[in-house]
């Protein structure tokens, strides 16, 4: 049977100290080395934990800082995940991570369960921005930060890329590398990322006059492997481009494990570019050519402007764009003409 857990008067016992003075030193507040040394000495021995709700009654505060992403199985969101924890870290709370799809109604439903005072504030990743998900972050009590895009009319701390200026290097480097057939496998196009990278590549092509063709078009029913592998293989049925651009690295994947069952040979007879520039671009076969969105950089950025909103509420709204870059891999030629 477990042992009963030790009150702060026992451990106040065992330091030959006061209650006031133990919990002053377990909650953080200003002692001595000498007292910080024998309550914690004590604690340890009797095997203490402080009561976590009880504190957040008293004080306000849970120390914690929730992240909300669409998929955490998903490399990029990786990243960012180890970013923030990095940033939150230092500022003394903890990173609790939820998956919440791509679902406006999902991170609307978490948000509701964070405002019963389950964190201190709240980094969120939105695939889709929808009226209802807007008014319910206006209306949260719960201090927020978002990566990704927003409604100008929306004040709240944002950190975003610039897919179409990521989409745009993609494809000035495949047509300097002598390609005209450039296809596009993208996302759904109702999510933020999916309408940018869409914008991006029909802006290119204009740019360089390709004259893109539909076929050329593919969308793909999420941005994951398995839909990718569909998605490419729709392409490769109908099309047969020099060149495929691909709206993240997982579809950028599928699209070389497609390529090869056709027996089309990477670069030579399609190069292919992904984004995001996560590991799975680095450990492709061949290694996959990527525009860098800076998810690791945002992500940062976001979890600053929160920390700083926590500690100071009316400090001024603030919007960050990270800029992109490209990533140079074996999946795409040597560039010969500008």
């Amino acid at each position: 049977m477990p042992a009963k857990r030790s009150s702060l008067a026992l451990v106040a016992a065992r330091a030959g100290v006061s209650v006031a003075s133990v919990s002053r030193v377990l909650n953080g507040g200003s002692a001595s080395e000498e007292l910080t040394r024998k309550v914690r000495e004590a604690a340890d021995a009797l095997g203490y934990v402080p009561d976590a709700s009880a504190r957040t009654l008293r004080t306000g505060r849970t120390d914690q800082i929730a992240l909300a992403v669409a998929d955490v199985g998903n490399p990029v969101y990786v990243q960012m995940m180890r970013a923030v924890t990095g940033v939150v870290a230092k500022a003394d709370y903890r990173l609790v991570v939820s998956s919440t799809g791509s679902d406006p109604g999902d991170q609307i439903d978490l948000l509701r369960s964070l405002n019963r005072g389950y964190a201190d504030g709240l980094i969120l990743s939105p695939l889709r921005i929808t009226a209802e998900l807007v008014d319910a972050m206006r209306s949260s009590r719960l201090p927020i930060a978002v990566i990704g895009s927003l409604p100008d009319d929306v004040a709240l701390d944002n950190v975003r890329a610039d897919s179409a200026t990521g989409i745009g290097l993609a494809v000035e480097h495949l047509v300097a590398c002598g390609r005209r057939r450039i296809a596009l496998v993208n996302g759904p196009v109702d999510t933020v990322p999916g309408s940018s990278r869409l914008a991006g590549y029909l802006a290119a092509a204009d740019r360089f006059d390709l004259h893109v063709k539909p076929e050329l078009q593919v969308t793909a029913t999420g941005f994951t492997y398995r839909a990718g592998r569909k998605a490419a293989a729709e392409l490769l049925a109908r099309s047969t481009p020099d060149a495929i651009v691909c709206a993240n690295d997982l579809l950028a994947v599928a699209a070389l494990k497609e390529l090869a069952a056709a027996g089309a040979r990477v670069p030579d007879d399609v190069a292919v570019v992904g984004m995001d520039d996560t590991d799975a671009a680095e450990l492709a076969t061949p290694s996959i050519t990527s525009v860098d969105l800076g998810s690791a950089k945002r992500a940062a950025a976001a979890a600053k402007l929160l920390v700083r909103r926590i500690a100071d509420p009316d400090t001024p709204v603030r919007r960050l764009v990270i800029p992109p870059s490209l990533s140079l891999r074996e999946s795409t030629p040597q560039e010969t003409a500008r």
